[in-house]
């Protein structure tokens, strides 16, 4: 007994420190998503901040070594006020993307088709963007023997300064010239496709000179440590999806990086084919090269606090006269696993699931084929809750009829306790003579549960992870399913459902352990209020169909006591 009290008192801490933490998290949160629309560039803005000057040192600095060519150094922290003059707009149907034509950058890339807030729909989520207070951009150049980023940023040229895709055109291609005195000519080609969130940059390359011309292409993802503005819909159980970069490997197809772990360890491999990510909640961006050459890939964070993820490609060499062409693709966009999974291997694994992805991923699996039939996530949510119910049904009722047991013979429980208060060893022995004599295992009722909670954790991270549920509607109150219930509707019924479920099971034998249990319902309703919706949603359906399961069962061995 002492050591369930322990394990109670233990479990009310952990929660108590988890709920405040939840606080914290969820005022982090509101901060961020607050920046978000605060900081959204325009086409109309007069100043942007950017990169420094080419002629600076730092820019070269931030460039990749091809002394040692996965790692990426250091770049200057304070931003350059600049004219708007040198950023070219590009939109298409799903990506709102903003060009420096000093090094050819992507330096804002907004996703029209995910609202950053819900009630503000015209406004669309930033995943890129560089500015006073946050810096996630993507990066690219030419490096090498005769690179045009080896010294400096190359100042590009376009003949227009807004592109977009015409409503009868499925491609959109955007091209930036730069040319120096010596006749090397290089275009550096975006392709962007109706419908994709996956573009293409090549760079083509003309060598007018009578020399051998040589260069590598680089292209890294450049990010502060800030919290991503997408984490605004996260929560629960101390579980925080995944912030930092991530690449795929022969021997680890899925490996994460922390900020932290790239600071202390830097990352470098050459891997045939791959892709090098940088990850959030729900979104993500990612480098993708050629798959039929090998790439250096690195991690490192700069001097200047800048976490960085980049890869190097092998050389191209053209003879004089000779034109060629080197480009790798790029992903920005949400974190679609089906998507993913056709444009590279293992990209998909970047919807993490952790440990239990191999019970996480039949789990959505059902979830979305049970939407596309019913049309609301909520519902799907309802309907993916009742199948796993009956999947455990017969585990359940095992641990209800336990309990139900234990209920039964409380009277004769309390008896043997008052006859041997005094003696502990003669009470533990009588009792574990009434559970032979009644058949009753005291662990029965908690061992299904532990049985199942693999499965209620896996569908912790199936609905976490699924972009899909993000601004997803269920009925009335309820407009966004990955948020928590603005009315705390769903976390009060999931506290009254708790309650009446401590009714139907036998009272803890000991004091101290049943006003504990009282208090449990309190202390989960208030640790749910900021649980997403669709989470809490889960809770209460499995609350209510165990609680009438349970009070079937329990009812039946009552009236079989009552015949007997």
């Amino acid at each position: 007994m002492d050591l369930q009290r322990s394990l109670l008192i233990g479990a009310i801490a952990v929660l108590s420190f988890m709920l405040l933490t939840k606080w914290v998290d969820f005022q982090d949160a509101r901060t961020s998503a607050q920046h978000q629309e605060s900081t959204r560039l325009s086409a109309t803005e007069s100043q942007v901040p950017d990169l420094p000057s080419a002629a600076s040192a730092e820019v070269a600095e931030d460039l990749p070594s091809m002394d040692d060519a996965p790692a990426p150094a250091a770049v200057s922290a304070d931003p350059v006020v600049i004219n708007n003059g040198r950023i070219v707009q590009v939109h298409t149907d799903v990506l709102q993307m903003a060009i420096d034509l000093e090094g050819g950058d992507i330096i804002e890339l907004a996703l029209p088709g995910f609202p950053a807030q819900l009630d503000n729909p015209d406004v669309p989520f930033v995943l890129l963007e560089q500015n006073s207070n946050r810096t996630y951009i993507a990066q690219s150049g030419l490096i090498g023997a005769n690179g045009i980023d080896k010294d400096g940023r190359p100042t590009y040229t376009s003949p227009s300064s807004i592109y977009k895709l015409p409503d009868n055109q499925n491609e959109l291609v955007v091209d930036l010239q730069w040319q120096d005195e010596t006749g090397v000519k290089v275009t550096k080609r975006f392709t962007m496709t109706r419908g994709e969130y996956l573009l293409r940059v090549d760079y083509l390359v003309d060598n007018a000179t009578s020399d051998r011309w040589q260069a590598n292409m680089f292209g890294q993802l450049k990010r502060d440590s800030s919290p991503a503005p997408s984490a605004s819909s996260s929560g629960g159980m101390g579980l925080a999806p995944f912030l930092g970069a991530a690449t795929t490997q022969p021997d680890d197809h899925f490996t994460k990086f922390t900020f932290s772990d790239m600071a202390e360890e830097p990352f470098k491999a050459t891997i045939a084919g791959g892709w090098i990510a940088m990850i959030q909640h729900y979104f993500l961006s990612a480098w993708i090269p050629d798959a039929q050459q090998n790439n250096n890939y690195s991690t490192r964070v700069t001097s200047g606090g800048f976490n960085i993820a980049g890869f190097t490609t092998p050389p191209l060499v053209l003879d004089p006269g000779q034109q060629g062409e080197l480009g790798a693709e790029f992903y920005a966009g949400p974190k679609d696993q089906y998507r993913l999974k056709e444009i590279s291997p293992y990209l998909d694994l970047s919807v993490d699931y952790g440990w239990l992805w191999w019970i996480a991923q039949p789990l959505f699996w059902l979830l979305t084929k049970i939407h596309s039939f019913v049309g609301n996530w909520g519902v799907a949510i309802i309907l993916l809750t009742v199948l796993i119910k009956a999947a455990f049904f017969k585990l359940s009722a095992t641990s209800y009829r336990s309990m139900a047991n234990m209920r039964r013979v409380q009277p004769k429980m309390q008896d043997i306790r008052e006859q041997y208060a005094d003696d502990k060893q003669k009470q533990s022995q009588a009792m574990m003579e009434l559970y032979r004599k009644e058949k009753i295992n005291p662990m029965g009722g908690c061992l299904p549960i532990l049985v199942q909670m693999p499965v209620f954790i896996a569908l912790y991270w199936t609905l976490m992870e699924s972009v899909e549920l993000r601004q997803a509607p269920f009925i009335l109150w309820i407009k966004d399913l990955s948020v928590m219930d603005p009315y705390f509707v769903l976390p009060l019924l999931m506290g009254a459902s708790m309650f009446f479920m401590q009714m139907l099971n036998p009272p803890p034998p000991d004091p101290m352990q049943a006003k504990i249990m009282k208090w449990m319902p309190v202390v989960f309703t208030f640790f749910f209020l900021w649980f997403p919706a669709g989470l809490v949603l889960y809770w209460v359906v499995n609350n209510l169909l165990s609680m009438a399961q349970q009070y079937v069962i329990t009812k039946q061995i009552e009236k079989g006591a009552a015949k007997s």
